[in-house]
């Protein structure tokens, strides 16, 4: 029987029930806070780990001593990205041995993870919670996979361990040095990463976890950044990844003019609007437009003599330039984007790896994310109301995960640099095809033809007031976009609902609909 859908508060249809668990609708920014405790897994003992050596064979025999059985759901992490060599090996083990409807739950998938679409369709997997992308995003948008994929950012994915709503059966920690303790780091050995922050939830709530590393070092093993007082079993393979496909984004700064016009409105009105001044703090992503932004940021900031207080990481190159020359006295990490910036994590004590528990989760005493300055963030679709999509496209496909975007626009301003159209699809919409944050925390949109600044912010209206910066209406740029490429096309969605978008708070606000093909 299909789950009931009522309207949540952005007016979106949401299920109350999602893969046999009830789901609680969006409610508005804030609005929801939980009244119960957090999960705690098993109580371990000693007596289990009389010698401290928990080094096993290899990881059939380590998922077979946790007690790899029908049903589990298994916990891998993304530090690699697109160069992992861990997740695929734990289901094909549990695909020769006969395992079914497990449940992968990843902090993110990527194209090397496209094998797991055999896994669904022999039923060792039933389904995908906590991130989709690429090839297995647009399997689930066709209807093929068994159950309904739940999607969360990196900080309502500590949220929805730490509250219980996720129970991690097995994590498996792909760990590029480790202990046969288990305690382990991402910054030194060969396949080296930077951080593992994105596996500090697995490792403190799963009920069973297993480090898996190719660089064994004897006790102790320093830094760890995972504890072995967590771990269960330790696995030494050959190599569990390839820590040159960390990469994200371009890694350089584009050469559209489109894009680097976008890039200097954006560093302009920052510096119109007073947002660029001494002890300030900024976050920007590895695109080649962020890192366009960055540069012309480096430039206000030298020329002017200031300089930052601290700057939120995905770290790259540019931003560990910023750091080695004095311009930012921190960076505070939550995923390495290339290997300059798993260098200096390793040797800067000034480049500081975080974990989305300080600086993403909505349900702890506050994080690090509302302490941020200027969030440069991108979109798929906005649409009038400043609401924004970042999981699928506007033919419906879901092909991007959530990352920290949620996350981040918590920040004091949250700017989104956009093409006004790609391939002649106009981005700015009346509706997009699916929200994945409202509108009201979203202040600024930078085209290449126009800024639209929401009407909330009357601050930056009034400091932005005597500007010659190209300010208009949402509206106005809408109407430019489809003058030029016409009125877009609907995707074409069933009514299936294929997917769902947590919240920060672990609310539902959107639901992703089957693309009907063919």
């Amino acid at each position: 029987m299909a789950a009931k859908l009522v309207k949540n508060a952005l007016g979106r249809l949401v299920p109350t029930e999602v893969n046999g668990k009830p789901q609680i609708p969006y409610q508005g920014v804030g609005k929801y806070k939980p009244d119960y405790r957090k999960y705690a897994p098993p109580v371990a003992s000693c007596a289990d780990f009389p010698t401290g050596n928990k080094l096993v064979k290899d990881l059939k025999e380590a998922l077979l001593k946790a007690g790899l059985r029908d049903g589990m759901t298994i916990s891998t992490h993304h530090h690699f990205r697109n160069g992992d060599l861990v997740a695929i090996q734990i289901f094909r083990i549990a695909s020769e041995l006969g395992i079914k409807n497990l449940v992968w739950f990843p902090s993110a998938s990527f194209p090397c993870h496209a094998e797991m679409i055999d896994y669904m369709e022999d039923g060792t997997i039933h389904h995908i919670e906590g991130s989709l992308n690429g090839p297995l995003g647009r399997y689930c948008s066709e209807g093929k996979m068994k159950g309904i994929g739940i999607l969360c950012s990196h900080g309502g994915r500590y949220q929805t361990v730490q509250d219980g709503e996720v129970v991690i059966d097995i994590a498996v920690i792909a760990a590029p040095t480790a202990d046969y303790f288990g305690n382990a780091n991402g910054v030194t050995g060969p396949s080296a990463c930077g951080l593992l922050g994105f596996a500090l939830a697995d490792s403190q709530y799963a009920h069973k976890v297993i480090v898996v590393t190719d660089n064994l070092v004897d006790f102790p093993c320093i830094p760890w950044q995972i504890q072995g007082n967590y771990v269960d079993y330790v696995v030494n393979m050959d190599k569990i990844g390839e820590p040159e496909k960390i990469v994200s984004g371009t890694t350089k700064i584009t050469k559209s003019p489109d894009r680097l016009l976008i890039a200097e409105l954006t560093a302009q009105l920052c510096w119109e609007a007073g947002l660029i001044k001494n002890g300030f703090s900024f976050q920007a992503g590895a695109g080649g437009t962020s890192l366009a932004i960055a540069n012309y940021f480096e430039q206000i900031m030298r020329k002017e003599n200031i300089k930052a207080r601290f700057a939120r990481g995905g770290s790259n190159q540019y931003l560990v330039k910023m750091l080695e020359g004095g311009l930012v006295d921190y960076i505070l990490d939550g995923q390495t984007f290339d290997l300059e910036g798993v260098r200096s994590m390793r040797e800067n004590p000034r480049h500081v790896d975080t974990s989305p528990f300080t600086s993403y989760n909505y349900h702890g005493k506050g994080n690090f994310a509302s302490l941020v300055d200027i969030a440069i963030l991108g979109a798929t679709e906005v649409d009038v109301n400043f609401n924004a999509n970042v999981n699928t496209h506007s033919d419906g496909y879901l092909l991007h995960g959530i990352g920290g975007w949620q996350n981040c626009l918590f920040s004091k301003t949250v700017i989104l640099p956009i093409p006004l159209f790609r391939d002649r699809i106009p981005v700015i919409r009346d509706e997009v095809t699916t929200i994945t944050g409202p509108g009201e925390l979203i202040d600024v949109i930078v085209t290449e033809r126009g800024i639209a600044i929401n009407p909330r912010r009357k601050d930056l209206l009034d400091a932005l007031k005597n500007t010659r910066l190209p300010l208009k209406s949402i509206q106005e740029l809408k109407d430019e976009a489809e003058n030029i490429c016409g009125v877009p096309e609907k995707p074409n969605l069933g009514e299936e609902i294929v997917a769902i978008i947590k919240w920060v708070d672990g609310t539902v606000i959107d639901a992703v609909r089957r693309v009907i093909t063919g």
